[in-house]
């Protein structure tokens, strides 16, 4: 699978590769903070900012967080806490989402490895 770097991360993040509906992936997260970061899972949104006829990317399931926490989420978007030295979680998507169809995004040089 993928790795990204912390500047492809930065802003307003980088397209996520194609993710198969139910296939279990892991989302491997660095934070060499000492405070915590943020990692955004998020829907690609339409020309004009929203997610109205956008596919539910962020709709599945996510468990197993290790060294991560307070997950928000909804159809179009999750994001979790990194706590310092980094984290992990499981993301198994409901339905396949196309190569570009969702942005990945983090805070403090954070960087990520799918697996």
């Amino acid at each position: 699978m993928a790795s990204y770097t912390a500047n492809q991360l930065s802003g307003e993040g980088t397209p996520c590769e194609t993710l198969n509906g139910g296939t279990k992936y892991t989302f491997t997260l660095s934070n060499p903070l000492s405070g915590s970061a943020y990692f955004t899972f998020e829907t690609k949104r339409d020309v004009n900012g929203f997610y109205s006829g956008s596919a539910t990317t962020a709709n599945g399931v996510v468990n197993n967080l290790s060294n991560v926490s307070t997950l928000v989420s909804s159809p179009y978007v999750f994001s979790v806490v990194v706590n310092p030295n980094g984290g992990s979680f499981d993301f198994t998507p409901n339905t396949t989402m196309a190569a570009s169809g969702s942005f990945l995004r983090t805070t403090g040089g954070t960087t990520l490895q799918i697996s």
